[in-house]
């Protein structure tokens, strides 16, 4: 296959499932899988920004008020909610690391796929977001750092079972996704640093990747908005299900 088509699957697919609740970084190591095309630190960093750029463009006007009230509510609660994702990140991190191996992809997968249908069976929308809220679903963020496990998925899952409301705990997850994407490319970038970036793809596929991410992101942001209100996650679910059964014959 074409390095133009498989990167403009990368981009594609890193938009569109970094906020849908099914797992970026477990489809694009599936993707690597049945293409047979090494992982590269770049393309990475590269995918990372883009899908940064769609939050900041979506939800300027929120991201505004943090930077100008840094000691609101809502900045408070996002720093309250990244500590223990970083935590649980740090602790796991030799785990975690073995993980992109691809391993463990058919069980995330499942995870995910269970945790949306107890989402749409037992929750229930209480109009409220406190910091337990935002606690929860940074311990949910914490453990979506492995493949196969969506952060969007299991953060807005979390909150709206800890009692949140379905749109703030949409709206929150996303928010909290910048701080962790920003450390995710600073590791990348110091990583890329100590061990040289290598650029092994054409820079004009590079660029195209770069475009499909970010407005594949835009999409999936506004769309995971309006699907959430609607309690409609569970289909979702039964994608994850197929695919977690997918995954078990491609890696093994």
């Amino acid at each position: 296959m074409s390095i133009f088509l498989v990167l403009f699957f990368m981009g594609l697919v890193q938009g569109l499932t970094e906020f849908l609740p099914v797992s970026s970084s477990g489809h694009l190591v599936l993707l690597s899988n049945i293409f047979g095309v090494e992982e590269s630190l770049f393309i990475s960093i590269i995918l990372h920004i883009a899908t940064l750029l769609s939050i900041c463009v979506v939800f300027w006007r929120d991201i505004l008020k943090l930077i100008k009230f840094p000691f609101s509510k809502n900045t408070i609660m996002l720093v309250v909610a990244t500590i223990p994702t970083c935590i649980i990140a740090l602790v796991f991190m030799p785990l975690i690391k073995a993980s992109f191996g691809g391993n463990f992809l058919p069980i995330s997968f499942l995870i995910t796929a269970i945790l949306l249908v107890v989402t749409e069976l037992f929750a229930k929308n209480k109009k409220e977001f406190s910091y337990k809220t935002a606690i929860v679903m940074g311990i949910a963020q914490g453990f979506a750092v492995f493949p196969g496990i969506s952060r969007s998925g299991s953060t807005i899952c979390a909150g709206i079972l800890a009692g949140g409301d379905k749109k703030e705990c949409t709206k929150f997850s996303f928010l909290m996704s910048i701080p962790i994407i920003l450390l995710s490319l600073i590791m990348e970038i110091y990583e890329g640093i100590s061990g040289g970036i290598a650029i092994s793809y054409p820079i004009s596929a590079i660029i195209i990747a770069f475009i499909i991410a970010f407005l594949s992101g835009i999409f999936a942001i506004k769309f995971m908005m309006k699907l959430t209100e609607k309690g409609k996650l569970w289909w979702f679910s039964c994608y994850l299900l197929l695919l977690s059964v997918v995954t078990f014959f491609v890696i093994y």
